[in-house]
């Protein structure tokens, strides 16, 4: 299985990104993917989360209404854009296959399957 990113850079407040996550060795219809991200000095987190055919979405509170999460079976890619960005944001964003969106939403970090590689979000002036 692998997980690859892409996506993350540098914007100034309010701007917007889009992260990518494609996924290989996983059968496309069932796997769930969670984003997580990770601050200096800080925890990793989950950040947002995407059911398989069922299409069941979690968003923490820190980003709802701003981040919005889609999945494009045919392409095995899991999407995360993130409108109205802030400083806060700034953070290595990883992809995560989950066995259910739970994880992501306690932050669970060691139950996670499989791990991308991450890719860095920056905002700032």
């Amino acid at each position: 299985v692998q997980l690859v990113e892409s996506g993350g850079a540098q914007v100034q407040p309010g701007g917007s990104l889009r992260l990518s996550c494609t996924a290989s060795g996983l059968t496309a219809d069932y796997y769930t993917i969670g984003w997580f991200r990770q601050a200096p000095g800080k925890e990793r987190e989950g950040v947002s989360c995407i059911r398989d055919s069922a299409g069941r979405k979690y968003y923490a509170d820190s980003v709802k209404g701003r981040f919005s999460i889609s999945r494009d079976n045919a392409k095995n890619t899991v999407y995360l854009q993130m409108n109205s960005l802030k400083p806060e944001d700034t953070a290595v964003y990883y992809c995560a296959s989950v066995e259910d969106c739970i994880i992501v939403e306690t932050s669970s970090k060691d139950l996670v399957d499989w791990w991308g590689q991450g890719t860095q979000v920056t905002v700032s002036s």
